[in-house]
């Protein structure tokens, strides 16, 4: 553009100045006695020379000013192109709710509120937008949990389910969105509800969140195999609602055997009454139904916490056995029966947290189902239970309640939305509109799986130069009492396998509900040393001859539960 004024100028100094002579270049040259001279030639006013400059000038100029013209336009599309981060775009839709939309109509609070069921069409408030969510309630899982709100605001649901509130869930929501509320917005929640959140517990720094409200999190997974017993400040934790505070002195078990045909009978237990029964100790892992959901998820996306492979913790734990207490009540066995166990935790409606298991599994001594107090030897911590958690050993961790409050032996299993609308398996081919929940059974034990602590990901391998082999380590776990009887290793896509040794309690199987650490050298060929990766294979094999499946393709759910199939690492070899 410098250039292309100065031709411009240079033009309107010709037009108004042609009688003087223009400096047109200097030449240097040297003479023979080797001294620099410089010869300097002008041009006469519209000169032939002068013309030829001027035009050089011009399209010199113009090539420059397109081209920095076209770059500077073609950089803002490219800024443009870039568009706005995903940390941005949810920021924005934050904002959605709290929006007015001036090309919807306007609802007072009274209109919005008959519009509580499926037949008068189900809406809800959120901030300052009114949306109908019929479709969607009637369509998904915890649509159980919108009906809550029906004709009224969801925001005091949002700040306990504050796992959903996603920059995908408020996308879908802005969709159904059908007007905006009159008036002001709804009173913040924190001063609503009294700040559920305000009270929760301190947590480990080294603990990766999965959520923060409620929190969820993981302990990284290279510190996981280090140690048989999970150290209780590095166990994974998985809350749903908020932490209660509970005092020791008026703590409650509230105790219904169920009267009727099982002869059971009510009582309450306090917490020194807990602790003065028979005291016996199990060591069990607890997985999140969840665990490894991160891998199913590079199949297809589903639903739920992006949890990696450290959803699992092992622990002794040390209670009173529950078999003992519902015999003390006259509970009697009967197959066809239900044990109900609710939590402390309460969402906005005051619903505990439920789930249920098999009176069979209750009254088994060798189910080691325990009102467990203590882990590893120390009082349970607030994240995990205090002052007492139900322990199922074998079973999934939803159905090991904490901060329970209360037993129930029933014909049925537990209403509660964790029992019936979540924790389930489906086909692969199931989605979000064929499922039905209630054709599914409840998740209660465990399959067989395993995964690799270290090496992990991506990370840089020394080989053994004496041997040539490197170290891999890892847990392997079965639900339902079965032992790990062997992990089977490859490094090379199943040609060869190798045998991991394991470390694992002397227990008979059946009663085996702890994990098992295990230890394998894997040789690292001439080839691969080359190569400069590898791609480690583990699967887990336990007493029933139960393997872990290859793929993930296979397993897929739209929920993300039961994620067993082989964990694969690869790493690099140096």
């Amino acid at each position: 553009m410098r250039l292309l004024r100065r031709s411009w100028a240079g033009l309107l100094y010709q037009r108004r100045h042609q009688h003087h002579r223009r400096f047109l270049v200097t030449t240097s040259g040297r003479s023979n006695g080797d001294r620099e001279e410089q010869q300097h030639k002008w041009s006469s006013p519209g000169s032939r020379p002068e013309q030829m400059l001027y035009a050089a000038f011009w399209a010199g100029g113009l090539t420059l000013g397109f081209h920095w013209l076209t770059n500077r336009h073609h950089h803002v599309l490219l800024e443009e192109q870039k568009g706005p981060t995903e940390e941005e775009q949810e920021a924005l839709a934050r904002l959605w709710h709290v929006t007015l939309r001036k090309e919807l109509p306007t609802y007072r609070a009274d209109q919005v509120e008959p519009h509580n069921c499926p037949e008068n069409r189900i809406w809800v408030t959120y901030g300052l937008g009114v949306y109908d969510v019929t479709d969607f309630a009637e369509n998904h899982p915890g649509g159980d949990k919108i009906l809550m709100a029906a004709g009224s605001a969801i925001d005091p649901f949002w700040a306990i389910y504050q796992q959903h509130n996603t920059l995908e869930v408020l996308e879908l929501l802005e969709g159904f969105r059908i007007g905006n509320l009159e008036g002001e917005l709804v009173t913040s929640v924190d001063d609503e509800l009294g700040s559920p959140w305000s009270q929760e517990p301190q947590r480990h720094a080294l603990l990766k969140p999965a959520s923060k409200r409620p929190f969820n999190a993981e302990p990284p997974i290279g510190l996981l195999a280090e140690q048989f017993y999970t150290p209780n400040e590095l166990f994974y934790v998985r809350n749903h609602l908020p932490v209660p505070v509970i005092s020791p002195e008026d703590y409650e078990l509230e105790i219904d055997g169920g009267g009727g045909g099982v002869g059971g009978k009510e009582q309450t237990l306090t917490l020194e009454g807990i602790k003065a029964l028979p005291k016996h100790s199990v060591t069990a892992a607890i997985m999140c139904g969840g665990n490894r959901r991160s891998e199913m998820t590079k199949v297809k996306a589903v639903k739920g916490l992006s949890w990696g492979a450290g959803a699992v913790g092992n622990a002794k734990w040390s209670g009173a056995r529950l078999c003992d207490v519902l015999k003390q009540q006259g509970v009697q066995p009967d197959e066809a029966k239900h044990v109900i166990f609710e939590g402390a935790d309460l969402d906005p409606t005051s619903h505990p947290y439920g789930a249920s298991i098999p009176l069979s599994k209750a009254l088994d001594p060798r189910g080691d189902v325990i009102l467990a107090y203590e882990m590893n030897d120390e009082p349970l911590s607030r994240d995990h239970g205090y002052p007492i958690r139900v322990i199922v050993p074998g079973t999934v961790g939803a159905r090991n309640v904490k901060w329970l409050t209360r037993i129930v032996v029933a014909d049925q299993e537990s209403d509660s939305h964790w029992q019936q609308n979540d924790y389930k398996g489906f086909s692969p081919s199931t989605d979000w509109d064929t499922v039905d929940f209630g054709k599914s059974e409840a998740i209660q034990a465990m399959p067989v799986t395993s995964a690799i602590c270290t090496p992990q990901p991506g990370s840089r391998v020394k080989v053994d130069d004496d041997e040539g082999h490197i170290t891999v380590r890892g847990y392997a776990w079965s639900g339902g009492g079965r032992k790990i009887v062997r992990v089977d290793l490859t490094n090379d896509e199943g040609l060869s396998w190798h045998v991991a040794e394991l470390e694992q309690e002397d227990i008979p199987d059946g009663r085996h509900y702890g994990w098992s650490l295990w230890t394998a050298r894997l040789p690292i060929s001439e080839a691969q040393r080359k190569a400069g990766d590898v791609e480690i294979w583990a699967k887990a094999v336990d007493s029933a001859y139960n393997v872990q499946p290859e793929k993930f393709e296979h397993i897929w759910n739209l929920r993300g539960v039961l994620a067993n199939a082989y964990h694969k690492v690869k790493v690099k070899i140096v």
